[in-house]
């Protein structure tokens, strides 16, 4: 009985434990992860192709058709209020790729090896998310690229800047988790990749992110100015300094509107926090 048991606990070694022992096994797992990336760069192309798609055809369909207040419609005002809305879209339809993922990582029975390692239970969650994060970054680089190419402009200093596209890349990273829980709770990698899109839609477009909010009937106002997704955009919008002067704060009074820089951080910390409990506890009972 005694040699049974030290074969099970050789065959099914356990983690040393420890937040040193998680940061390692996830910086692992990630680099696994981009490793597999590059190695498929047509995942990375179509993942840039479709964001400087919506950028050419807002910007040129859309833009001279678009009403800002206080500027009419004019096609320079409208770049500057329609960037911060796609870089958002951008850093959130990362949700779609996370879930497909992990859910495909299932499927072949990926989860069942890494269980079979001594690595923190977290580890290969964590490390696939951060992995998405990097690909968003490169991405939302290409994409400020070709933003400035059709005439986007700054008007803040570089931290504001860069903080700005910190809280885009903060919110994409609180989604992924939302992807990741998606992907854990799916059979198929089609299905994770569905499910990890049907949601955002409604999520991206009943916001600030393509038009003003004022324009909407008066109960989509409150969802849209409540939406985390437009407080990243409201936030992202200040920190580049492309709010239009004709386009109010809020409508509604919303708290969330009127301090969005604040509002984003906790928005995204806290469905980082929710997300990511959910998640690790659903990829342990998925695992056993």
């Amino acid at each position: 009985m005694s040699a049974l048991s030290e074969t099970a606990r050789t065959a099914a070694p356990r983690p040393g434990g420890g937040i040193g022992q998680s940061v390692r096994d996830s910086l692992v797992i990630g680099k696994r992860n981009l490793i597999r990336m590059t190695r498929i760069p047509e995942m990375i192309l179509f993942g840039i192709i479709q964001p400087v798609m919506f950028v050419v055809l807002f910007t040129y369909v859309f833009g001279g058709s678009i009403a800002i207040p206080g500027a009419g419609v004019s096609a320079s005002a409208y770049k500057e209020f329609l960037m911060a809305g796609i870089f958002a879209q951008t850093v959130t339809f990362a949700t779609a790729g996370a879930g497909a993922g992990i859910a495909e990582d299932m499927h072949k029975g990926l989860i069942d090896r890494f269980r079979s390692l001594p690595m923190a239970r977290g580890a290969v969650l964590t490390g696939r998310t951060l992995a998405d994060l990097v690909q968003t970054a490169v991405t939302l680089v290409v994409l400020a690229g070709v933003a400035l190419l059709v005439g986007w402009r700054t008007h803040e200093n570089i931290g504001k800047v860069l903080g700005g596209f910190g809280l885009l890349l903060l919110l994409g990273y609180a989604f992924t988790w939302i992807g990741a829980l998606i992907g854990l709770t799916v059979r198929t990698p089609e299905a994770a990749t569905s499910g990890g899109l049907i949601w955002l839609f409604p999520l991206t477009f009943i916001s600030n992110a393509f038009v003003p909010v004022n324009g909407m009937p008066t109960f989509l106002q409150y969802v849209a100015e409540w939406n985390p997704f437009s407080a990243t955009v409201a936030a992202a919008r200040e920190l580049f300094g492309n709010t239009i002067a004709g386009v109010p704060k809020s409508v509604t009074g919303a708290w969330p509107m009127e301090h969005p820089v604040w509002a984003s951080l906790i928005w995204s910390v806290l469905i980082i926090v929710v997300f990511r409990t959910l998640a690790v506890r659903k990829y342990r009972s998925v695992s056993h």
